[in-house]
C-alpha cells in the first residue's frame, strides 16, 4: 500500500476511534467548557515556592505546604510570614526534569500532621540521579514549635523500586480511618496485582494500624492488608463528599481517560486491561473498550487528558454558588474548574481559572471559603481565590 494511502488509513481510524471514545456519555472534553460568569479576586499571597505539592489548614491563619525537594512550611496567610519547619522525613531528593517524586501530601488531622512522600531506601542517596530503590510511603508527626516531632512511618509500600513516576499520593481522612493513594509507578498491570501496594487505594487507621475490615480479612485473603481497592494508575486527587459521605477521587489517564472515580471495598477500577478512553503514548488502543462491567465506573472522564489533580467538594460562604460542587485542578492544562454537583449528578461544568498562574497542583479552602492554590513549578506562588 503507499504510504499516502497508510497515512490517511490512520488517520481517518483514530478519527473513527475518538468520535466512537467520545460517544460514551461518561467522557467529556474540557476544551468545551466555557469560562465561569462568577465574579472573584485573584492575588498573589507569596512568592518563592520551589516545586509545591501539597499544603493543609493547621488553623484558621497558618496553611502548611511541602515541597518536592523536602522542604515543610508554614504559612500565615495574614502576615505572610513564612517558617520552615526542620523535620527527618527520609523523602527521596528532587532536581526538576521529568522526575515526579519526592515529599508529596500533607494533611493535618487533630494534632498530628500526615504526609505522604517517595521513601528512600538509602538515606544517603538524597540525589535522585543517585538513589537506587523508593516506595512511596506515609507517616505522620506532631508539629512543636517549629520542628516535626515524634515521626512515625506508618507504611511504606512494596515493592521497592528504580523508577521515579506515577507515585499517586493523596490523603484523606474518614472517621478513624486515612485513606491514601499509590500509583503505579508506571508499571501498569501491577495495579491488577493486590500482593503489591502500586495502583491501589489503601485504608490504614489513622494511627497506623490495619483495620480488621479490610478486604484482605473478609474473604479476599490474598490481598494485602491494607489494600482496599485496585486497578488505578496515577491518582492525585482524594475529597469526602457531603453528598452520600463517600470518598471520591481523582487519576491521571494516559493519553485520555483522567477521570474521578469512587473509592469502593474491594474495588477495581480496571487499569491496564482498559484505559478510560485513554491511549498509550504511541497512539495503541488500551483494552478492547474504555469500559468493562466487571470494572468499577468513573462519575466522569476526560478526553483529551488534562492531567487532573486535587478534587474537594467546596463549602463556604465566600462562593455561596458553589456549595456542594466539585472543584479540581488541572495540571497540565493550568485549569481551576468546577462540577455542579446536583443529587449526584454532574449537570454542568466551568472553569474557573484558565493558565492565569500556570501548573496548578493543589488547593485548599479556609474556614470563610476562600481558595489558597500552589503551582507545581519553580519560584512559584501561593495564590487567594477570594471576593
Amino acid at each position: 500500500m503507499p504510504i499516502g494511502l497508510i497515512k490517511k488509513f490512520i488517520f481517518v481510524t483514530l478519527i473513527f476511534n475518538l468520535h466512537s471514545i467520545m460517544a460514551d456519555e461518561r467522557i467529556r472534553n474540557y476544551n468545551d467548557y466555557k469560562l465561569t460568569k462568577t465574579k472573584f479576586k485573584l492575588s498573589e499571597v507569596i512568592k518563592g515556592l520551589d516545586y509545591p505539592w501539597g499544603l493543609t489548614f493547621i488553623n484558621n491563619e497558618d496553611l502548611l505546604i511541602t515541597e518536592k525537594n523536602g522542604r515543610l512550611l508554614r504559612v500565615n496567610v495574614s502576615d505572610k510570614n513564612v517558617t520552615e519547619i526542620k523535620h527527618n522525613i527520609q523523602s527521596i531528593g528532587y532536581d526538576g526534569d521529568s522526575y515526579q517524586g519526592g515529599l508529596l501530601d500533607v494533611l493535618y488531622h487533630e494534632g498530628y500532621v500526615y504526609f505522604s512522600y517517595s521513601h528512600a531506601q538509602n538515606p544517603n542517596f538524597k540525589n535522585i540521579k543517585k538513589h537506587k530503590y523508593s516506595s512511596t510511603a506515609i507517616a505522620r508527626g506532631k508539629l512543636l514549635e517549629d520542628k516535626i516531632e515524634n515521626l512515625e512511618i506508618l507504611l511504606i509500600g512494596v515493592p521497592k523500586l528504580l523508577v521515579n513516576r506515577h507515585w499517586g499520593s493523596r490523603l484523606i481522612i474518614k472517621g478513624n480511618h486515612l485513606y491514601a493513594s499509590f500509583g503505579d509507578r508506571g508499571k501498569g498491570m501491577i495495579a491488577q496485582d493486590p500482593t503489591k501496594h502500586p495502583g491501589s487505594i489503601i485504608r490504614i487507621n489513622i494511627n497506623g494500624s490495619i483495620p480488621d475490615d479490610n478486604p484482605a480479612f473478609k474473604g479476599y485473603t490474598n490481598w494485602l492488608p491494607e489494600i482496599y481497592q485496585i486497578g488505578v494508575r496515577n491518582p492525585q486527587g482524594m475529597a469526602l463528599s457531603p453528598h452520600d459521605d463517600e470518598i471520591y477521587f481523582s487519576q491521571h489517564g494516559p493519553m485520555g481517560g483522567d477521570n474521578i472515580g469512587k473509592v469502593k471495598y474491594a474495588g477495581n477500577f480496571g487499569w491496564k486491561d482498559i484505559g478510560w478512553g485513554g491511549k498509550e503514548y504511541n497512539w495503541l488502543k488500551i483494552g478492547d473498550s474504555p469500559f468493562k462491567d466487571e470494572y468499577d465506573k468513573p462519575v466522569i472522564a476526560w478526553v483529551p487528558s488534562m492531567a487532573i489533580g486535587q478534587i474537594t467538594f467546596y463549602t463556604g460562604n465566600t462562593f455561596t454558588e458553589w456549595e456542594g460542587d466539585l472543584i479540581g485542578s488541572a495540571t497540565k492544562a493550568g485549569l481551576l474548574f468546577r462540577l455542579d454537583y446536583e443529587k449526584k449528578l454532574i449537570v454542568s461544568e466551568e472553569i474557573i481559572l484558565d493558565q492565569e498562574i500556570g501548573r496548578i497542583r493543589d488547593f485548599e479552602i479556609d474556614s470563610k471559603g476562600n481558595i489558597f492554590i500552589v503551582v507545581d513549578d519553580e519560584g512559584s506562588s501561593l495564590w487567594k481565590l477570594s471576593k
